[in-house]
């Protein structure tokens, strides 16, 4: 094959726009590739619902099995099936061709291997990159075979042995997917919880007719708000595209910040599991260290990314990991994220307290206010970093470097670090029950950003 430029590979997956930067030629490629560099002998594939998905699916699947790898198609699902399906099978890898939260326009991929580890840019990614480039591939002698697969009954299986079901009671969720994938799990799951479920943008629709699958957008969250507010809900529940996040938002509507449920899923997790290791990223940190240790628990941060987290999990037999971005990670989900698992905790939360989802956070939201996280366009992010270190540096009792620039003070700190994809720096500011103080330093540090 001839060589081809190619533009699509980012830092963790495969990610660009139909058919400019992303083909049915090039889906083949990668298949092939995979192959060549990984050597399976068996993978799962999956899909979102993008137009595009079905016939880059085909594609990548043919790649495959002109390679002499067998494929198992498990058709429409979400990123965490694919995950789900590689561990539980114990194959040799899987791919899942989605976008997640990106406009119906775009199409990806994303990889792992066997035991559901990621490929990224470090572990393989790179080198994937550059044999699809040179379509130079190597392949066994015999094509592999495909068929099809529905795990979904294991799959709900495994999600329902997070939650004890007796101790459930029916509370009213409002339910957003966004038009992805999460609809058909939720009819499943529906059959066999005492919740009452009130859905919007319920169906899957690729074409994203209500926008695209992206709840952490704030004109994306109307929707779910009014469903909450219309309905009386207890609690409000969005996903994006692939549903490997989930987001939260109060009996009143109000959006919960990533960051108090990472507390909330930890205290959960330390329940079942006293005195387990837990990954928090650096971005926010105060609040997730001390809901862990007061439990007992051990709080460990890791550079924020999927690739990142799963990799300090398995090193620390950690029991959960969670990122302020609503990627939540469990042991027993071979360390993956799940957005679907999440939920059903932060329910059985609900239950077992008798309380809102309000007075759950309330405290923890008072006792530690964040800015939320502000992006700002920027060419030359080094030069801010610098000059935001400088500024602070005589000031401040520690510095860190896990990821970006951390400086604590006495009841303040914050976290700026340079985004994967973009020309952004990301900043996060929190104080210790001083929103004055959260104010006025957020400022004073996007006047220095400029």
């Amino acid at each position: 094959m001839e060589s081809r430029e190619i533009t699509c590979f980012k830092a963790y997956d495969v990610r660009g726009k139909v058919p400019d930067e992303l083909d049915e030629e090039l889906a083949y490629r990668i298949g092939r590739a995979y192959v060549t560099l990984f050597r399976p002998r068996k993978v799962v594939v999956g899909r979102d619902v993008r137009p595009s998905s079905l016939p880059l699916a085909r594609a990548l699947q043919q790649g495959l099995n002109d390679g002499g790898c067998h494929v198992l198609d498990i058709g429409l699902c979400g990123t965490e099936q694919v995950y789900f399906a590689t561990f539980h099978l114990d194959l040799d890898g899987g791919i899942m061709v989605t976008a997640s939260h990106n406009p119906s326009a775009y199409n990806g991929m994303k990889f792992v291997r066997r035991n559901a580890i990621p490929v990224s840019s470090d572990s393989g990614l790179r080198e994937l990159e550059r044999l699809v480039a040179k379509g130079a591939f190597t392949g066994g002698t015999e094509r592999g075979k495909r068929e099809e697969a529905d795990l979904t009954g294991a799959y709900i299986g495994h999600l329902l042995s997070y939650v004890e079901i007796k101790r459930l009671r029916p509370l009213k969720i409002a339910c957003n997917p966004g038009n992805g994938c999460a609809g058909p799990i939720l009819d499943r799951l529906k059959e066999r919880l005492p919740f009452e479920f009130v859905t919007v943008y319920h169906e899957p629709d690729g074409t994203f007719p209500n926008g695209a699958p992206n709840p952490l957008l704030p004109e994306n969250r109307e929707a779910t708000v009014n469903l909450v507010r219309e309905t009386a809900a207890e609690i409000g529940i969005a996903w994006d595209g692939d549903f490997d996040r989930c987001f939260f938002f109060d009996e009143d509507g109000n959006f919960i910040e990533g960051y108090y449920i990472v507390g909330l899923l930890a205290q959960s997790v330390l329940k079942r599991n006293p005195g387990a290791t837990i990954i928090h990223d650096p971005r926010l940190i105060w609040n997730t260290i001390e809901i862990v240790q007061e439990m007992g628990g051990k709080p460990v941060q890791c550079k924020s990314g999927h690739t990142f987290i799963k990799e300090r999990m398995r090193a620390e037999d950690a029991a959960y990991g969670g990122e302020m971005s609503a990627h939540h990670y469990f042991r027993e989900f071979a360390y993956c994220d799940s957005g679907m698992i999440p939920w059903l905790l932060v329910l059985q939360t609900l239950c077992a307290e008798d309380k809102p989802l309000s007075a759950l956070v309330r405290e923890r939201m008072e006792r530690y206010p964040v800015s939320g996280e502000i992006n700002r366009k920027l060419m030359d992010q080094d030069a801010a970093l610098a000059k935001i270190e400088e500024h602070y540096r005589l000031q401040a009792h520690d510095i860190d470097y896990t990821d970006g620039l951390s400086m604590a003070f006495d009841i303040w700190r914050f976290n700026v670090r340079k985004s994967n994809t973009e020309p952004l720096l990301r900043l996060n500011v929190e104080t210790r029950g001083d929103r004055n103080l959260l104010r006025e330093k957020t400022q004073e540090l996007l006047e220095l950003i400029g």
